[in-house]
């Protein structure tokens, strides 16, 4: 048996009463501490703080590094400046996805790539099958850094008094490096998974535990809780934000997830540029649309979906919403029934419960 990988934060779990952990990828990771219910309500009324140290980040330099960048991954890259950050996809030559990611520029031939943990090597091993011969180097940093997010309206009052950085003149995709927080030294990111405002910490992973224990006690006036990957991903769910291998995948283009904001068919050539042209002109077979239950049931991921007797497509995320208190799901179908009210079934359970296409994302911060 595989030994599950563990993050540096990983023996402070236990001092919180309540925390579970799960097998996430190959990663011993917690699933919640007090709650999903009362961590994604923190989260969207005061401030969660989640250790995301398990995902990946590569260093992409030399004179060359943009144009490898620009070449591999489907948004435009040259449209951002030092300080930025970018999100963006890589994708296959048959315009599947190979991950999602977050790219940040730290100079014209220095960037950082950040990819999903459970794709770390499968990215990696994607990227150096391309790099060229000279004129960029990669690295994967993946072991020696940490990362944790602390997000939510409150995120901003519980992390200013821990810096001299002027965080709150940091717009959103913005960073700055090498920022004090309580003594450690981090990147500094204004981006999250959840919907709300926030900041992304990129430290040394013998750090980590210094400022996880920090931002807990800064927050404790603040009503801020730890939070775990089921509130990070009923949050992120709410807001209709993607995640790889449930709305992504090698089977589905962007364009079919509704993010061709982030596909620039009009930059130069990149990995995937001309089967997601052909399927632009043509229209994407499938859509990503929300969906609300009307009878009473909670689509989960990969419950088929139907229009009468014809099968359409299937749920790739379900739950009832903690901030809604309705039963919703994300589910890929075929394009011919993704206009909202659409009445659509939802098999559950060997029963075909009725639900309707309803507009997505279902939250949006005010």
């Amino acid at each position: 048996m595989t030994e599950l990988k563990r993050t540096p934060i990983f023996p402070l779990y236990a001092d919180i009463q309540g925390s579970r952990c799960i097998d996430f990828g190959g990663w011993e990771l917690p699933v919640q501490f007090y709650g999903i219910q009362k961590e994604h309500e923190a989260v969207r009324e005061r401030a969660g703080l989640f250790d995301v140290s398990h995902m990946g980040e590569f260093f992409v330099e030399g004179e060359g590094a943009e144009a490898f960048i620009q070449h591999m991954t489907t948004n435009d890259v040259t449209r951002i400046a030092d300080g930025q950050a970018q999100y963006t996809l890589l994708c296959y030559p048959n315009g599947g996805v190979v991950d999602d990611l977050l790219v940040y520029r730290l100079a014209q031939d220095r960037y950082m790539l950040v990819v999903n943990a459970s794709n770390i090597d499968k990215d990696f091993a994607w990227l150096t099958e391309h790099l060229p011969e000279t004129g960029v180097s990669l690295t994967n940093a993946s072991a020696n850094m940490a990362l944790l997010a602390l997000q939510g309206p409150a995120a901003l009052a519980i992390i200013q008094p821990l810096t001299d950085a002027a965080l709150n003149q940091l717009k959103p995709f913005h960073f700055m490096e090498k920022v004090q927080v309580a003594g450690t030294e981090a990147l500094v990111s204004r981006t999250g998974y959840t919907g709300e405002d926030g900041f992304e910490m990129y430290i040394d992973a013998q750090d980590a535990k210094a400022l996880w224990q920090a931002l807990l006690e800064a927050g404790e006036a603040h009503g801020l809780l730890p939070a775990g990957l089921g509130a990070r991903d009923t949050l992120r769910f709410e807001a209709r934000l993607p995640l790889y291998g449930q709305e992504l995948s090698q089977d589905i283009t962007p364009l079919e997830a509704s993010l061709g904001f982030f596909v620039k068919l009009d930059k130069d050539d990149f990995i995937g540029r001309e089967a997601l042209l052909k399927q632009k002109a043509e229209g994407t077979p499938r859509k990503l649309v929300g969906i609300e239950m009307i009878d009473k049931g909670i689509p989960r991921s990969h419950y088929p979906v139907y229009a009468g007797e014809e099968l359409i497509g299937e749920v790739t995320t379900g739950t009832q919403s903690p901030t809604l208190k309705r039963n919703l799901g994300l589910a890929l179908i075929n394009k011919d029934f993704a206009a909202i009210d659409t009445e659509v079934f939802v098999e559950i359970r060997g029963k075909k419960l009725k639900a309707k296409v309803i507009k997505a994302p279902f939250y949006k911060r005010t």
